[in-house]
């Protein structure tokens, strides 16, 4: 089974914890986190999906990742709490079969922590690339 997923909050400080809800039965099957502490119904909640699978001459593996984030919205009149947006994200990472697993590693934490960057932070929080 997959583990839960504890990040940081926005303010750095916080902790939220994804859990993990399913994991990935195999190829093109994806694990599922979600953030339940968010929201009172599954689909209040944040997810995270990941999924992997071979490419179609099998000389790679992909990792696909999708996140949805959805806006909550709760009625005055009856207090009723609904989904009016949802913040999406996704990637594809492709890993070539034949790359040394050194060059894999180095490429992936790379990339991890480049998204963790605050200049890309700032860049998916307004919506728009550094000049």
């Amino acid at each position: 089974m997959a583990s839960n997923l504890t990040v940081k909050k926005y303010d750095g400080t916080t902790d939220i914890t994804y859990i993990a809800i399913a994991g990935a039965a195999g190829d093109k099957s994806p694990a599922v986190f979600r953030a339940t502490s968010v929201g009172a119904a599954a689909g209040h909640h944040p997810e995270l999906r990941i999924q992997s699978a071979y490419n179609g001459t099998r000389t790679a593996r992909k990792v696909a990742i999708q996140y949805s984030f959805p806006a909550l919205v709760t009625s005055a009149d009856t207090g009723d709490t609904t989904v009016k947006n949802r913040v999406n994200g996704q990637m594809e990472f492709v890993l070539p079969v034949e790359t040394p697993d050194a060059t894999i590693q180095q490429a992936a934490a790379q990339f991890v922590h480049l998204l963790g960057h605050a200049d890309v932070l700032a860049c998916l929080v307004s919506g728009f690339a550094p000049v």
